[in-house]
């Protein structure tokens, strides 16, 4: 099916709609949960109940709605929107579709560091987890960006051979640590690694939220250079783009952005891989479009998906990346039949 050309007005209506469904998913998920509250009800304490003089709910409902439910969905939505524009990233940059963040071994990195702050009990220290957690994420693209980069240029091959052998190092670190930790950590080192959102707060909010919308920005404002690179290298070189310094700073804020994402929520897989492939399926591969409708989508999936997966269990609630594994797994299965039949 030929793509409509993407102009302006066009980025700017289907982002409006994307936004419309994230504010409807998200009106749904706050009013759903263990806790019972009327639909009516819920709906108009969402809008009025922060008012002091307000009666229309009971304070412990809220609490619910403003404290534990509303913070998480907003934490679902700046985690899935993050986790999708790296996948867009990384997508265009190694032009492999079934590339995702965790591709040049982020995630392994990451799970190192919250899980020796698991085991050293840094959890009740604000931001010891995280921070651990995001400095071995940075550890990691050190890494992997000293080793894959040769002759002073980024070669994707290499960086991408790299960050595969660095995850599957981590990965035997991670087992070593999981085998000698007490019984009362393996559940929250469990719940780390599959994602969880359900620490959410407004603090940890307000400043992911300020650093992802700048990585984001910084990101965005490539679009137009990333489109001439995913053409040919060659091209974009002859049309002005200093294609080395665009992928390095590409490589790094994609990988930044991830790091800090899975720092603060854990390893949720799939959300990286799966929505830039539907977006770039829908609308086509012009970075313009892609990236802003990667990053509400994404957003909007993983608040569904955190929804379904503190609601499907009676009285439990299961790791987000339980939902996302179920969602993604089939259809990688479906993307590898597409592209090998």
């Amino acid at each position: 099916m030929e793509k409509l050309p993407v102009t302006m007005s066009r980025v700017i209506k289907i982002n409006l709609l994307f936004v419309a469904a994230f504010v409807a998913v998200a009106v749904v998920s706050i009013l759903v949960g263990p806790a019972k509250i009327g639909f009516l009800q819920g709906l108009k304490g969402l809008l009025y109940g922060w008012h002091e003089g307000y009666t229309g709910i009971t304070p412990s409902e809220k609490t619910i709605i403003f404290s534990i439910r509303l913070p998480r969905v907003i934490f679902a939505g700046l985690v899935g929107a993050s986790l999708s524009a790296a996948g867009v990233i990384f997508q265009a940059l190694l032009r492999n579709p079934l590339a995702d963040p965790y591709i040049l071994g982020i995630s392994g990195g990451s799970a190192v560091g919250a899980i020796i702050g698991i085991i050293i009990g840094l959890g009740s220290i604000p931001f010891g987890i995280p921070g651990l957690a995001f400095l071995g994420a940075v550890v990691t693209v050190v890494l992997v960006f000293v080793i894959g980069r040769s002759d002073k240029e980024l070669h994707s091959n290499t960086m991408l051979l790299t960050g595969v052998i660095i995850n599957a190092f981590f990965s035997a670190i991670i087992m070593f640590l999981i085998s000698i930790s007490r019984n009362t950590d393996l559940h929250t080192i469990t719940f780390w690694l599959m994602g969880d959102l359900s620490l959410a707060t407004w603090v940890k909010i307000i400043f992911v939220s300020i650093l992802l919308v700048c990585g984001f920005i910084l990101i965005y404002s490539y679009a137009r250079p990333l489109n001439l690179i995913v053409t040919g290298e060659e091209t974009a070189m002859q049309l002005g783009v200093d294609v080395e310094k665009t992928k390095i700073i590409l490589f790094l804020a994609g990988s930044l952005v991830t790091g800090l994402a899975v720092s603060f929520s854990g390893i949720i897989g799939f959300v990286g891989l799966i929505i830039p492939h539907i977006m770039r399926m829908l609308f086509g591969p012009d970075h313009r479009l892609l990236l802003p409708a990667s990053f509400l989508f994404g957003a909007t999936f993983l608040v569904v998906a955190d929804t379904i997966a503190r609601t499907v269990v009676p009285h439990s609630e299961l790791p987000v990346g339980v939902i996302t594994a179920m969602c993604g797994a089939p259809y990688f299965i479906y993307l590898l039949r597409r592209r090998t039949v």
